[in-house]
């Protein structure tokens, strides 16, 4: 955590990261320009407004990802290869698999795999096994929640919006959702208290982090359920202040563990 070169490249590979996110997002936006202008949310979008110009949108496109790739290459081969196949899954998932159910948040959390992928060869170490299945598994929550939130939003007109919402239905998801959720806490407890982790980080006290993991779930879900929130996870993380404090605690009380109290 204190090494700075380390610290500089990934904080390159993240600038490099959000680059290549945001120009697979302009061609998403492109694609479904038209759904996007019915949309109650999306339509206040730049694009689907028209703040923005298909052209102009075009043509950041090809400067920023051009820039994105070059400077991915040039901090590595592997980690270029990892951005390339990053924005290779996003424009297949513009494209196509965003209409197969299931398979479109899986895609959607294979993304999230590669960041962490990249963030790890980057620096040079190894992405745990536990580090990667956690990934998978909150990534699925988050995408199954985001799924559940456009249908509940967009009721009848869902599927004119994304038309795989059509094999979706609240209670179907909530069963996924389910597995997804029980799955992330048992991961997470199974990595904390294992003993490859307590080698690694030097403490077996990562235990007594597991109360924040349930609740940021739990919150997530009852913003989900409750509220009818889950349409943006950023969103939520940036204005929930239950979640911005239990993200904080978590933050603080890991580098307590792992730094200070072994």
């Amino acid at each position: 955590m204190f090494d700075l070169s380390k610290d500089f490249k990934s904080f390159a590979g993240f600038l490099i990261f959000c680059g290549i996110t945001g120009c697979a997002y302009i061609v998403n936006d492109l694609i479904d320009l038209e759904k996007d202008k019915l949309h109650p949310v999306k339509s206040q979008r730049p694009l689907a407004s028209g703040k923005l110009k298909t052209n102009t949108a075009i043509v950041i496109i090809f400067f920023i990802c051009c820039a994105g790739l070059f400077l991915a290459f040039s901090m590595g081969l592997f980690f270029g290869i990892i951005v390339l196949a990053y924005f290779l899954l996003n424009i297949g998932y513009s494209l196509y698999l965003k209409s197969i159910v299931i398979i479109d948040v899986v895609t959607i959390a294979a993304g999230f795999v590669l960041r962490v992928l990249g963030g790890a060869v980057i620096i040079s170490v190894a992405a745990s096994q536990w580090l990667i299945l956690c990934t998978i598994l909150l990534a699925l929550f988050l995408g199954f929640s985001k799924r559940r939130h456009e249908l509940v939003l967009l009721e009848d007109s869902a599927t004119n919006h994304r038309k795989v919402l059509e094999h979706y239905s609240p209670y179907f998801l909530d069963q996924m959702i389910a597995v997804v959720t029980a799955s992330t806490v048992i991961c997470y407890a199974l990595y904390a208290m294992s003993k490859d982790t307590i080698e690694k980080l030097g403490t077996s006290k990562l235990i007594y982090t597991i109360p924040f993991v349930l609740y940021g779930i739990f919150r997530y879900l009852y913003l989900v359920h409750q509220k009818e929130k889950g349409g943006s996870p950023t969103e939520i993380m940036f204005t929930d202040k239950p979640m911005i404090i239990n993200i904080c605690l978590w933050v603080v009380s890991s580098v307590v563990f792992i730094y200070i109290i072994h």
